[in-house]
């Protein structure tokens, strides 16, 4: 399959908010989609952290995603952000071709 979507965290929804837009603008992807309020809980240099993230589910082609990951790397917030392309390897037809048509 020709499509991927990709996860990404984001320290607050402003943030996410602001790249999803340049993503779109940009015809990186068709559509964003933010979910706000998320916990993680993960090791950083160490130490056992818990904060709150927003995620954003980009959807778009598989032949972008490398040029997404290394887009979110110089803006995001975060020196080592969380940015993980997985393949669409079926849905609705129409909304495939959807995005197909509304990313480079």
């Amino acid at each position: 399959m020709d499509l991927s979507i990709l996860y990404v965290t984001t320290k607050t929804k402003a943030e996410a908010k602001k790249i999803g837009r340049q993503l779109v603008e940009k015809k990186l992807a068709a559509c964003v989609n933010i979910i706000d309020g998320m916990n993680s809980i993960y090791r950083w240099e160490g130490s056992i952290e818990e904060s709150e993230e927003t995620i954003l589910i980009v959807k778009t082609k598989l032949a972008l995603a490398d040029e997404i990951i290394s887009f979110v790397k110089t803006v995001h917030s975060y020196s080592c952000p969380c940015i993980i392309a997985l393949p669409v390897v079926a849905g609705n037809t129409e909304y495939l071709s959807w995005i197909r048509n509304e990313s480079l």
